[in-house]
């Protein structure tokens, strides 16, 4: 578990430490972390019954870490042109068992499981100058999940 947590955390915020460097060298830049949906809300658990799948503690800790992450370096880095936020999106179809894509589209408002295509709208919104005053957020895109 703290092996988990220091690899995937310690990474991003090893990742985030590079990519300030190379911005302040520039004078700005946007760094967006990719999240995910159980950094925002509880796993529900029912979608995991009779599939071999599960959703470990350790995942629910890193994602809200993130998020902490965000919210730190936006603030300590006001006034520089850099800019940190998120996207947590919802589930990733991926293979997984039908019963449990069933059970997810259930809690959702149309499509459930999202294609990675889903969040790169959101991504491109968020690198573009559009979004200039959009700092230290999180944007979820989770077709309702977490409604």
């Amino acid at each position: 578990v703290a092996e988990n947590l220091r690899l995937q955390l310690g990474s991003a915020i090893m990742v985030s430490q590079r990519a300030v460097a190379h911005f302040r060298e520039q004078d700005g830049g946007h760094l967006v972390h990719v999240g995910s949906i159980q950094g925002v809300a509880a796993p529900k658990f029912r979608h995991y019954e009779g599939t071999d799948m599960t959703s470990p503690l350790e995942y629910t800790a890193i994602k809200t870490g993130l998020l902490g992450v965000v919210r730190y370096l936006a603030k300590y880095l006001s006034g520089t042109g850099i800019r940190v936020n998120c996207i947590s999106p919802g589930g990733i179809e991926d293979g997984q068992p039908e019963a449990f894509l069933e059970r997810y589209r259930a809690d959702c408002t149309s499509k459930g499981m999202l294609d990675p295509d889903d969040v790169t709208g959101t991504l491109l919104f968020l690198l573009s100058d559009r979004s200039a005053h959009i700092n230290g957020q999180n944007l979820v895109v989770d077709d309702g999940w977490s409604l």
